[in-house]
């Protein structure tokens, strides 16, 4: 785009200063004059300069240029909007500053010139190769770490492509220059050449990334900022360090060769993937020293076992001083050295072994719970551990379970016990092979354990003792027919002296006869029955009836047995109706089960037959039973049978003919359950006991009647008023002869005329005052009366 004319700037210029001037109450203030030297064609985007703002109005929040051709930034720098051509050797244009706050307005003249030195063939083949020597790019650049100089040390010259045209000025930024570390780097402002100023090292700074700048006199960018790298060197300047000084390890003795005892692992702060950090593992001394038991790897520095010569018993640790060196190991790298502790782990390559292989013991019999012999054991390997701890193990001669032997947690010992009595008319010796072992398994020479000495025989001796008399067995079994008559005999109980193995000279005693049907003779043990043995007075039925012996010798001592007399069932019982009462609901029910047990044996009981006993023309008439199953019978009534309670008589009769005769309480019930037809008074109590119940209830009615009187004449002797409790008497009609009354005396009510229902409402009041009246007219002969009736009623029904 063709810029405009300079006459066209300015009075494009002032009329923007006459609009800012409306806008504004108060005149602007022109800044300094701002030259740029440009070249007459300037591309889009591109950088022209740059103006210090904060000099003319360094509050400005609003920056705008006049010249739409240019962009203003609020740093200053101006860039092209467009292309830009030149048409002339000036153009101007204005930068306005407004602050809206302070109502201040500024303003910047820019005047854009032609660059002096012009390059007249830019495009000639000389021009191309001249400025193919001095190209602006980034130029690998290295340094030395930890350089003896001279400082300040000579890096390389920068140079621009722009210096061709223009008077160029150098200047860098960055890590090294105006940040941390400051000052390390600069660079000559006119010639470009970059120097360092002290040493490096590498390990804290491997690298610099500079920003160099070219630009002219004016503050032009000549050339884009060029990434300028600084690579520091390395040099083997740092020893390799192990991650520990001591290493602690563990390993199992008798292990394989090439087992794995542990790794050791070294840094160095040099630079990676180099000579100077390749690092090698060596072991410089081991001790104990000869023979050597353990190999390093020099890359991985994995140590591991190269000898089967691991025996915790003989060495229990071993100490390597281990060595790491750079360079790969040669002879002039840098080395360090670690200590590395190697314990040797105890295994169960030692058996225990007994210290003789024949033992002797005793015990006396019948003796149990007893200690009778220690075994002392031996064994190298590590005390107080899995692999020395002994387990001990009864091979042969323990088949009853008479012995028993444990580890003596402290000694390590055997302790062999007799668990179980042992009878010396039956074993008076026992040998037993005894197998000690530990609880580790064992890890040694298999051809080792057969010519360990890791068995041993113990011959035990069983001592007489004078013993007292043996109940064997503790239960003897007898058998007598139930019924017998008293004085049969049966066979007792039989004890024995287990030296002689007779029962002469022994005495029984009974101890324990439940229903007292047994008596025993003294000295042959014998038994005879004092009473009828009833086998259904045995709880539970067909139990055996236990009795409880005492076998005594002729020195008190003495045994006890039991008798388990099993008595054998007799036809005895006849069968027995379980049902007292029945409720039929007619015509919901047609009829009612009924059934029987019997407490003789099965062999004695059903099947049972029923028959309707005593033949009553109404009762056989209206009655009928027929068989359910063996133990069972239904009781059926016909149609025309009345509502009313039945006495019915039933004969039941096991299969040998055993009978009994129970007569039912039978209610034919106008319900649809059972439970809306109650037993009635009679059926459950009786007459004389409904007698009896009644005649109390009269006298208690007479004595409360006394009572109150008294307290109704001790109250009119104080002239109380009448009813003023309002406890009072209701008189009340009834659809039966006579009065009915009704007696209310507080909570207690009397009535009379008990044979029919009240109805009505027709009643009358009385206060006990006036109950005491009437108790001594007439009125209380109509209450007796009443009760008499009552009374003679239910008792002729």
């Amino acid at each position: 785009m063709a810029a405009a004319g300079p006459q066209n700037s300015l009075r494009g210029a002032l009329c923007r200063q006459l609009l800012t001037l409306v806008v504004f109450s108060f005149a602007c203030e022109a800044c300094k004059k701002v030259i740029f030297h440009i070249p007459s064609q300037l591309e889009a985007d591109k950088v022209v300069g740059r103006v210090n703002l904060k000099e003319c109005l360094g509050s400005a929040d609003h920056i705008q240029s006049s010249d739409p051709d240019f962009r203003v930034l609020e740093d200053g720098s101006v860039y092209t909007a467009h292309a830009v051509v030149l048409s002339d050797e000036k153009r101007y244009f204005t930068i306005w500053l407004s602050d809206s706050k302070k109502q201040t307005q500024k303003e910047v003249p820019v005047l854009l010139e032609h660059q002096k030195k012009v390059l007249r063939k830019r495009h000639t083949k000389e021009t191309v190769l001249r400025r193919s020597k001095r190209r602006w790019a980034p130029i690998p650049c290295s340094m030395q770490e930890n350089s003896l100089g001279p400082f300040p040390l000579f890096l390389q010259q920068v140079q621009s492509d722009a210096a061709q045209n223009y008077t160029v000025f150098y200047s860098i930024s960055g890590r090294g220059v105006d940040q941390e570390p400051l000052n390390l780097f600069f660079i000559e402002r006119d010639t470009g050449n970059l120097y360092c100023t002290r040493p490096v090292d590498r390990e804290e700074y491997d690298v610099f990334d500079l920003i160099a700048h070219a630009s002219t006199a004016d503050g032009y960018t000549a050339d884009l900022p060029l990434p300028l790298p600084i690579r520091v060197e390395d040099e083997n300047d740092n020893y390799p360090v192990f991650t520990e000084a001591i290493y602690n390890f563990e390993v199992p003795e008798s292990s394989r060769i090439g087992t794995t005892v542990g790794v050791i692992y070294a840094t160095d702060r040099d630079e990676p993937d180099t000579m100077h950090t390749r690092l090698m593992y060596s072991i410089l001394e081991q001790t104990p020293g000869k023979p050597g038991i353990f190999s390093v790897h020099p890359s991985t520095g994995v140590i591991t076992t190269v000898s089967h010569y691991l025996d915790r018993e003989v060495v229990d640790k071993y100490s390597l001083i281990m060595k790491v060196q750079d360079m790969n190991g040669q002879f002039f790298g840098l080395m360090n050295t670690a200590t590395c502790i190697i314990t040797v782990k105890d295994s169960n390559d030692n058996l225990p072994s007994f210290r003789q292989n024949a033992y002797e013991a005793s015990v006396e019999e019948n003796t149990f719970d007893v200690e009778i012999l220690r075994m002392p054991i031996e064994d190298m390997d590590l005390i107080n551990t899995a692999s020395w701890r002994a387990n001990f193990t009864i091979l042969k001669g323990n088949e009853n379970g008479h012995f028993k032997i444990s580890t003596d947690k402290e000694t390590n010992e055997g302790v062999l016990c007799v668990v179980k009595p042992l009878n010396y008319e039956e074993n008076r010796q026992v040998i037993l092979e005894i197998e000690v072992g530990n609880e580790a398994p064992f890890t040694g020479d298999v051809t080792l354990r057969m010519a360990n000495m890791n068995r041993a025989v113990v011959t035990v001796d069983v001592k007489d003792q004078d013993e007292g008399p043996e109940c064997r067995p503790a239960v003897q079994y007898v058998q007598i027919k139930e019924n017998s008559p008293v004085g049969s005999k049966i066979n007792g109980y039989e004890a024995y002296d287990p030296e002689t193995r007779s029962s002469s000279g022994l005495r029984y005693k009974l101890l324990h006869d439940p229903k007292g049907w047994i008596t025993i003779n003294e000295i042959s043990g014998s038994f005879k029955t004092s009473k009828i043995l009833d086998r259904e007075a045995v709880t539970p039925i067909s139990a055996l009836y236990n009795v409880t012996v005492l076998a005594i010798d002729k020195d008190g001592r003495s045994c006890t047995g039991t008798i388990a007399v099993k008595i054998e069932d007799k036809n005895d019982n006849p069968p027995e109706i379980l049902q007292n009462y029945l409720v039929i609901c007619k015509p919901k029910m047609e009829y009612v089960d009924i059934s029987a047990v019997d407490p003789d044996e099965p062999i004695h009981g059903p099947p049972f037959h029923f028959s309707l006993a005593k033949p009553s023309p109404n009762i056989n008439r209206l009655w009928t039973l027929a068989k359910v199953n063996d133990t069972a019978a239904r009781l059926s009534y016909r149609k025309d049978a009345k509502f009313q309670e039945y006495d019915i008589s039933i004969t039941v009769k096991d299969g040998e003919g055993q009978s009994a005769t129970k007569t039912l309480r039978v209610n034919l019930c106008d319900c649809t359950h059972p439970d809306q037809c109650s037993v009635t008074a009679g059926a459950i109590l009786g007459k004389w006991a409904i007698l009896a119940i009644l005649l109390g209830i009269a006298l208690l009615f007479s004595i409360l009647l006394t009572v109150v009187c008294g307290l109704v004449s001790a109250r009119n002797e104080k002239s109380f008023p009448e009813d003023l409790a309002q406890q009072n008497l209701i008189i009340s009609n009834t659809e039966a002869p006579g009065d009915d009354k009704v007696f209310s005396l507080g909570d207690i009510t009397y009535s009379h005329g008990f044979n029919s229902p009240r109805h009505g409402s027709d009643s009358q009041n009385y206060t006990p005052a006036q109950i005491c009246h009437l108790s001594s007219r007439p009125h209380i002969h109509i209450l007796i009366l009443e009760i008499h009736r009552f009374l003679v009623y239910h008792v002729q029904n």
